[in-house]
């Protein structure tokens, strides 16, 4: 809702209808103007358009990245971010190979965009524990 707040216009999709129910009492209580789109990342996606920037957090498609990458206007930026295989020693989180990106895998992850800085961090989350995290910042510049 941060870029809401500044006066980007957001597109926000999610499977849960609850969290979009959250998001969209959240976004009405600010006078905040959000599109809330249901969908199941894990099946067809819906039209959603291209941007000037695209966030993904704690979501992991090996596969679907060159989608996500086609999402992008020309010039747009990637914000990109999930957890390391190391997650699973700090005892909370995703668990499935399929879920957690190794060391240096994500700035592979993101070609044909440009990388434009990445890191690979312990660091505090929201739930007073550590998470272990990848997070890349890459600019479709063709």
């Amino acid at each position: 809702m941060a870029a809401a707040a500044l006066g980007a216009t957001v597109v926000a999709v999610d499977r849960d209808a609850g969290r979009l129910a959250e998001g969209r009492a959240e976004s009405e209580r600010r006078k905040l103007i959000v599109e809330w789109v249901q969908a199941d990342l894990e099946g067809p996606w819906p039209d959603l358009g291209q941007f000037d920037v695209v966030l993904v957090f704690n979501y992991l498609d090996r596969a679907r990245m060159p989608a996500v990458a086609r999402l992008l206007k020309p010039g747009g930026y990637l914000l990109f971010e999930t957890f390391l295989e190391v997650q699973r020693q700090l005892g909370w989180g995703p668990t499935s190979d399929a879920h957690l990106l190794k060391y240096g895998e994500a700035a592979a992850l993101i070609a044909p965009l440009t990388l434009v800085h990445g890191r690979e961090v312990f660091e505090p989350a929201d739930n007073a524990q550590w998470a272990a995290v990848s997070s890349i910042l890459a600019q479709r510049t063709k």
